[in-house]
């Protein structure tokens, strides 16, 4: 029931597989056996076997495997004063770093927990106004992408998916994600939805796309909620459901591809403006004090359109800038 039980991820770095975590513990310890068995037989003569009084290599490894694990029977005992100085300078703090190394990955495992539980605490105390982004598909991946380049912090970006496979993709490129089903409200509480300043909805189904919104507008109303859809009859049903933007993707495309027909070049235009960061841009900013009154058309920018009262205008539907208004206008490349 892994769609039922929502899991947050943490980003990760670069984390050592756990095998080889083990096995480099394992060639620790199995080195300083050998080191100390090495010690123990060059000793040997200060050394006495209670069976026959010599020690040989076997009694020197039996003598160090016991010592080692503190088993320690009694029945070879170092007898010269230098035999007892390397038990005391060598071999017993040989034997306290073997203890180490066996409980090692249980030490370990404890502290990772531990270190995630205060982590994901101090996430939960501090996370607000983030974004998430529900769905890490090629749609999910790309609004990720557009949103680091217009400098959203990589610690304010949410990801939301279903597919564990997606969410560890996500943690691993320095993301926070959730595993869950994305309709649920479970799954948004996790992920601090009610704190939400921006809602991403790139899901590949548009009936999960229509669910996910409902859900969300149930712990949120403030929130900015962008959603693509596959077909245009959809777009309605989201923006009912509460989505304030929808990207129709078939009409959408299928539009470019009529522009193309037409004038190749418009496309290259159009994709130049939704790619940010290089070529022409799109900008959008609060209308500025000294500019209220004023026409869009005498800004020093190329104004597109005007959003006022929520509504988007265009241009040429507007004769005078008021205070409240923004402008959508063209520009060079942010570097």
């Amino acid at each position: 029931m892994a769609e039922r039980d929502a899991r947050l991820r943490l980003p990760l770095g670069r984390p050592v597989p756990p095998l080889r975590a083990i096995a480099l513990r394992f060639g620790l310890a199995l080195l300083l056996v050998l080191l100390c068995w090495g010690v123990v037989w060059l000793e040997r003569g200060g050394y006495r076997d209670g069976a026959d009084g010599h020690l040989s290599a076997l009694d020197a490894l039996y003598y160090t495997t016991v010592t080692l694990s503190t088993t320690g029977y009694g029945d070879i005992v170092p007898v010269t004063d230098s035999a007892r100085l390397v038990n005391a300078l060598f071999v017993t703090p040989v034997r306290i770093l073997f203890v180490v190394i066996l409980v090692g990955t249980t030490i370990h495992a404890l502290t990772e927990r531990s270190r995630k539980e205060i982590r994901l605490a101090r996430w939960r105390a501090r996370m607000r106004d983030h974004v998430i982004v529900l769905g890490y598909g090629t749609k999910g991946r790309n609004a990720v992408r557009e949103l680091r380049l217009k400098g959203t912090p990589a610690d304010r970006i949410l990801v939301v998916d279903r597919q564990p496979a997606a969410t560890a993709d996500a943690a691993r490129d320095g993301y926070l994600s959730v595993t869950g089903d994305v309709t649920r409200s479970d799954t948004f509480g996790i992920a601090l939805a009610e704190r939400a300043r921006t809602v991403v909805v790139a899901v590949d189904r548009d009936d999960t796309a229509i669910l996910a919104t409902l859900a969300l507008r149930r712990l949120n109303s403030h929130a900015t909620v962008v959603a693509t859809a596959r077909e245009v009859e959809h777009a309605d049903l989201l923006r009912q459901s509460g989505a304030d933007s929808v990207v129709v993707t078939s009409e959408t495309s299928g539009r470019l591809l009529g522009l193309a027909a037409g004038s190749p070049a418009s496309v290259e235009v159009v994709e130049d403006l939704v790619s940010f960061g290089t070529g022409l841009d799109l900008q959008d900013r609060p209308v500025r004090p000294e500019e209220v009154g004023r026409a869009p058309g005498t800004l020093d920018v190329p104004v597109l359109a005007v959003v006022r009262e929520g509504r988007v205008l265009r241009f040429h539907e507007v004769s005078a800038l008021q205070a409240g208004d923004r402008v959508l206008h063209v520009t060079g490349p942010v570097s």
